[in-house]
Formats: C-alpha cells, structure tokens, sequence
C-alpha cells in the first residue's frame, strides 16, 4: 500500500526542539517564566525504571516525540497512555531522505545510577519489526549514545535483555570504534527507535514503512 504524500512541519520540528530544550533562547525564556523543571530521575523499585502498567503523569512530563522531522523528514509519532501499558506508535516515512521514529526522555536530573545491575530489560509487545533502545551518560543533545538492536514478535509480549557489556557506542547510527563503555552510574537519557537503518549505513532488515506499534509494559534493569 502506498504512503500518503506528507508535508514536512516546521510547527512540530519547533515543538520537539522546545519540548527538549535545546534551543538556548527559548530554554531560557522558559526557566525565567516557570521556572527550571528537569525530569527527576526515576528511583528503580525492584529493578524497574518505568512501570507502564500504572498510569502515572511522568509519561508526558517525561517522555517526547523525536523523530525525523528534525532533519527534514515526515515521520511522526507519540508515546501514550494505555490501560495497561504505553504505546510507541505512529508512522515512518522515507520521504525527504526520513526514516526513522522514536520517544526520548529529557535529561534526567540527577542522573540515574544503575551501576548496581548488570543491563537494561524490556518488557514489549510488538508489531514484529526490529527496535533499537538507547542510553546517553552525557548533558548534551547530539551525543553519543549507547545502542542495542532487538527484534519483537507480532502480537506477543516477550522480555528483551540488553546488557550493558553489549551495547554499542553510535554518533548519529554510526558506531564508535575504540569507545570508552557507558557509565552506567550517570544515565541520563533513554530512547526508543524505529529506523529503517542499523548501523554504519546498513539497513534494518525488519523495516517497513508505514504505521508502526510498540506497546511498552516496563523498562526495568537486571
């Protein structure tokens, strides 16, 4: 089926740069009218950082769109409230060179610490596509970030295990040879993607355009 023809936004592409405060100007004006308001890093109860089962406010106050639409393309998605779950939905385009769709949280602060544990656990429910997960240790925007591939199975939920010893050091999909490991102690971000790509230029073998679903049950560390 093919994909309807869609406009690039700049309406949206101001909105994701607002929502994660990476416009100077703007971050300002907003800590001088409301005031500073980073998101509190989550304190993992028996291991678990997000527990999607419970409808809680930190979604929105957390979690945002980041897709595509920042380096010109149409895809689009959000992260929503489930009875039971959150779900990582939209659509991916490749049109004006896009591809790629993902939910990110702001900067934790103070960073989460979860030295203590030895990797990162998923528990999804998906459309049979492949996902990538992602951690950054540093403040900045555009930084390196540490990557893991998984793969779901159509309509089934399973537990996805990343350990950290495993993840891979990526600037903008491309890997980082000879990369320091993550500092696990300092996580100050997550990230959720769909992308048609995997790394240095290869292509997701799972990809296909069009609407995508993710439903998240929890993130949790082991």
């Amino acid at each position: 089926m093919s994909q309807p023809n869609r406009q690039w936004d700049a309406g949206r592409f101001l909105q994701t740069l607002t929502y994660f405060e990476t416009i100077p100007v703007v971050s300002c004006l907003k800590k001088m009218i409301f005031g500073s308001s980073p998101s509190p890093a989550p304190q993992p109860q028996a291991g678990i950082i997000f527990d999607f089962s419970q409808p809680s406010a930190v979604l929105e106050q957390t979690w945002g769109a980041l897709d595509d639409v920042v380096m010109g393309g149409v895809s689009a998605s959000s992260l929503r409230q489930q009875p039971d779950s959150a779900l990582f939905t939209g659509y991916v385009s490749t049109d004006n060179s896009g591809g790629f769709a993902s939910v990110r949280t702001r900067n934790f602060e103070p960073p989460l610490d979860v030295s203590a544990y030895g990797g990162f656990e998923l528990r999804v429910n998906g459309d049979g596509q492949r996902y990538k997960f992602l951690v950054r240790d540093e403040d900045s925007w555009d930084s390196m970030a540490f990557a893991s591939s998984f793969d779901t199975v159509a309509n089934e939920w399973i537990t996805v295990r990343l350990p950290f010893a495993e993840l891979v050091p990526v600037f903008r999909a491309k890997t980082v040879p000879n990369s320091r490991p993550l500092n696990a102690a300092r996580v100050r971000s997550l990230q959720l993607m769909l992308s048609k790509f995997e790394y240095d230029g290869a292509l997701n073998p799972r990809f296909a355009a069009g609407e995508f679903r993710l439903n998240l049950g929890a993130i949790a560390v082991y």
